[in-house]
């Protein structure tokens, strides 16, 4: 028999509702639309798109940086809560490390949908060369996921040997558990076995994902181009990872809260703890936003001058302002009335997660800022160019393929969520297990009962 708790933990895998299928299936008429204009792209070329010579990146690339960027909060939060040793990281860690493998899977080919000839890819590993910083990125993100494939699957063992001996399950579903759990017993040497890899995985994690979005980020910075030939992409794209993909933790956090009905185990000081790690860093992506800017602005000079006054007062004005209002401004003043004006008794993580809702999609534009406003300031203004080569406009086929890249990470989340519980079972009865222990140390002792007297020991 399982506790209550734990039957409310697997609701999301063993009972599916109409609106489920519902969901599940308007997702799926997004991705085969995506497929249509993709198939549409091929067939036609890169015409169909807004990407010409001048501006030869558009929102394939933006996809790319931005998918990379919500993948790295996930799993290095995970990976720094576990090394740390943060108790109250149990009930989020499955539900991280999944958004960092399913916008891994849906961040990297936005690189081969970007091509003309998706046929000839193969010529990075045949003809790449190891001074190109495109060759340091394939290899990167491919090692990247690899690490967070196996650093979620590791802690996934003890709940599938656990689903595996559920009769709810039919019998092709609980093989399919049996041969994923690889025959795990629970005994005392392979737990022991299971926490050390774990730690390693963990270690291995945070540097690699760190590194990772510096090299994605040295992309643009290892050019002369204005805007980009800066020195602080690095630690700016990494700080702008997390805290994008902490808002995307945040607001899954959020949506399985109210659909599986977690408030056993998602409890407000996860999403208040989480809270305050969305405002710290909030508050270091403010610096990084006024390095970047100041600094161009001050100087004026040369095609930067046009691009800062192209930011700041032209064609792409209202955009910047509206992004830096959904990213910063507005997530910081909802975060810190309801972190620093309200008790956590009254904490309501609704309000964290419209802030993390403008974050996700305020990242998303602030990556195509990076990537447009760049390529539409040339080094010589010619005023003789015609106004589609330095204007880029997306078309309907760049639009349909990134709400496709959007529909399919979805969908994967969801079936996911519907095969494998989102919340560590066996993690969260150790946490049961320690605030057990914790109360009953906590707790005072019994008074003796009346009339018994005190026992003393017999002395001569």
């Amino acid at each position: 028999m399982i506790s209550k708790r734990e039957a409310n933990l697997l609701r999301s895998v063993t009972e599916t509702s109409l609106a489920f299928y519902l969901w599940i299936g308007a997702l799926s008429c997004v991705a085969l639309w995506g497929l249509y204009a993709y198939i549409h792209q091929i067939r036609t070329g890169l015409i169909v798109t807004g990407m010409r010579d001048q501006n030869s990146w558009g929102m394939y690339i933006t996809d790319f940086v931005f998918f990379i960027g919500i993948s790295h909060a996930g799993t290095l939060i995970s990976a720094v809560l576990r090394v740390t040793n943060a108790g109250w990281r149990r009930p989020i860690t499955r539900l991280a490390e999944g958004i960092t493998v399913f916008a891994l899977c849906i961040g990297g080919p936005m690189v081969i949908i970007d091509m003309g000839r998706p046929d000839r890819m193969f010529y990075l590993f045949y003809h790449g060369r190891i001074q190109s910083p495109i060759f340091w990125d394939v290899l990167g993100v491919s090692t990247y996921l690899t690490g967070c494939i196996i650093y979620l699957y590791v802690p996934m063992i003890p709940d599938l040997a656990f689903l595996a001996q559920r009769e709810e399950f039919g019998q092709r579903r609980r093989r399919f558990y049996r041969a994923l759990s690889l025959g795990w017993t629970g005994s005392v040497e392979e737990q022991h076995l299971l926490e050390k890899c774990i730690s390693v995985l963990a270690i291995f994690i945070i540097p690699l994902a760190i590194s990772v979005h510096t090299v994605v980020s040295w992309i643009f910075a290892m050019t002369l181009r204005p805007g980009w030939n800066s020195s602080i992409y690095g630690p700016y794209f990494v700080v702008g990872a997390i805290y994008s993909g902490a808002a995307g933790v945040v607001l899954s956090m959020y949506i399985l809260w109210r659909v599986f009905h977690l408030e056993d185990y998602l409890e407000p000081i996860h999403f208040r703890n989480l809270g305050l790690l969305l405002l710290a860093f909030c508050l270091i992506y403010l610096y990084f936003n006024i390095n970047e800017y100041l600094t161009t602005g001050y100087k004026v000079q040369g095609p930067e001058k046009l691009l800062v006054h192209g930011l700041f007062f032209g064609s792409f004005s209202t955009l910047f302002w509206t992004v830096q209002s959904m990213v910063i401004i507005v997530p910081f003043i909802l975060m810190t009335a309801v972190l620093a004006l309200k008790p956590l008794r009254r904490f309501t993580p609704s309000v964290l997660a419209v802030a993390s809702f403008l974050i996700v999609v305020g990242a998303w534009a602030k990556r195509y800022l990076i990537i447009i406003p760049t390529l539409a300031t040339p080094y010589l203004p010619n005023p003789k160019l015609p106004y589609d080569w330095l204007h880029y406009r997306p078309t309907w086929v760049e639009w349909s393929i990134t709400a496709a890249a959007t529909a399919v990470f979805l969908l994967i989340y969801s079936l996911f969520a519907s095969i494998f519980p989102m919340v560590s079972i066996w993690e969260t009865r150790e946490d049961d297990a320690a605030r057990e222990a914790a109360h009953a140390m906590a707790a005072p002792p019994q008074p003796a009962p009346q009339g018994l007297g005190t026992i003393r020991p017999w002395s001569k």
